[in-house]
């Protein structure tokens, strides 16, 4: 399972990464990755290791 989940802020702050959080214990080994896609302007992994990705690298 990949959990995706979209913010319209450009930063992300642990309150904003609770539930792909949950998901992963709830899920365990069954999830692959956790994303968040925001506005931002930089790709990075969080300290709690989930994907921040900015909506601007995902077009054309």
């Amino acid at each position: 399972m990949l959990a995706i989940e979209v913010k319209l802020n450009g930063t992300i702050t642990d309150h904003d990464v609770r539930h792909l959080k949950w998901l992963a214990r709830a899920y365990g080994n069954r999830v692959i990755d956790l994303i968040i896609v925001n506005t931002g302007p930089t790709a990075y992994r969080h300290p709690d290791g989930i994907a921040v990705i900015p909506l601007a690298l995902l077009g054309s």
